[in-house]
């Protein structure tokens, strides 16, 4: 199963850190991550030397994953030029547009 990650909630950080980015670091999250998309605050979360930037990064390096953060909230707070390498900017119609061209079954928001 292909799926995608939203993370729009305060609990972003949490969720990422204890659960899903050491679920694919050791290759146990079952799913194939596709995309991970981030709105708000989140999009901190992919500012360049921030942990879990930089373990998204690693990881997408190596599958392919579709790294993206909303490119209003990024403008907004004036980091859309400091964020980890690979990440993309863009608004949910390059979101969609991205997850529908390598066909993804499931998309969570978180």
């Amino acid at each position: 199963m292909k799926v995608a990650y939203i993370f729009s909630t305060n609990l972003s950080h949490y969720i990422l850190s204890n659960m899903i980015i050491p679920q694919l670091e050791k290759g146990e999250h079952v799913a194939e991550v596709i995309g991970m998309f981030f709105l708000g605050d989140n999009t901190f979360l992919l500012l360049k030397n921030n942990d879990i930037g930089e373990r998204l990064t690693k990881i997408a390096k190596s599958t392919g994953m579709l790294i993206m953060a909303c490119d209003k909230c990024a403008f907004d707070r004036k980091i859309d030029s400091d964020l980890v390498e690979g990440a993309m900017l863009g608004c949910f119609p390059d979101l969609y547009k991205s997850l529908t061209d390598v066909g993804v079954n499931q998309i969570i928001t978180l």
